[in-house]
């Protein structure tokens, strides 16, 4: 994912289904440094959810694979993403 993202952590934030104003639908990015949370956490894959509400996938899962990509598994749409960089497939 490049150089910005090669030390920290890719976090599923799966969602919330009981607050009046839902949370999480997404992929953040916290970076870390000396081993630890070093900065704010980034919005890294969004649009789960809609600007009307509508909620298009929960991510619960997320993980690297051997070429670099990014999984996610999304339970609400029974799917597994793979998320490149820009140009690199």
């Amino acid at each position: 994912m490049g150089e910005q993202y090669a030390d920290g952590v890719f976090v599923g934030e799966h969602g919330s289904w009981n607050r009046k104003n839902p949370v999480g639908y997404k992929v953040i990015f916290v970076p870390f440094g000396n081993g630890r949370p070093s900065g704010d956490p980034n919005d890294f894959v969004t649009g789960f959810r809609s600007e009307d509400g509508k909620t298009r996938g929960r991510p619960v899962g997320v993980t690297v694979d051997p070429r670099g990509a990014l999984i996610v598994a999304d339970d609400l749409a029974n799917t597994v993403w793979r998320v490149v960089r820009e140009g690199s497939e």
